[in-house]
């Protein structure tokens, strides 16, 4: 397991369901997925906190992106996003850890790098695999 937030305890596990243990795994604590999420949603153009679910009342569907199913989601719920959903993520999940790449002076910012990238060999799994990306 690589943690990506080692300070404040492991919260979420994203992982690919195929029953291997020694397969790659991405994890966060809840205030380190919800940092990285915030800012993919930047990335993205919107702002997390006015969606619904996160404290706002504008709703998703006033938003295109295909990270919905990684974004719009509970901390804790558990669940699991398709392979179509990883193919669509992993694309658009490159594209914005390049352009963060590009403006990386602020720690913070290297570290949803770190994450982002991490994430992506996860997503990639599941595709060549053929799995579900599970949360836990």
């Amino acid at each position: 397991m690589d943690s990506m937030d080692e300070e404040d305890g492991v919260g979420l596990i994203l992982f690919p369901d195929d029953g291997d243990t020694t397969s790659p795994d991405v994890a966060w604590s809840y205030t380190g997925f919800n940092a990285f999420r915030c800012r993919l949603a930047q990335a993205e153009g919107f702002v997390l906190e006015e969606m619904r679910g996160f404290g706002g009342e504008r709703p998703w569907s006033d938003v295109s992106t295909t990270l919905e199913p990684l974004l719009d989601r509970p901390d804790d719920g558990g669940g699991k996003l398709s392979g179509a959903e990883c193919t669509a993520i992993l694309r658009r999940l490159e594209e914005i850890t390049d352009e963060w790449q590009e403006q990386a002076a602020e720690p913070l910012l290297q570290q949803h790098i770190k994450g982002a990238r991490q994430l992506a060999l996860v997503l990639r799994l599941c595709i060549e695999k053929d799995v579900e990306l599970l949360f836990l």
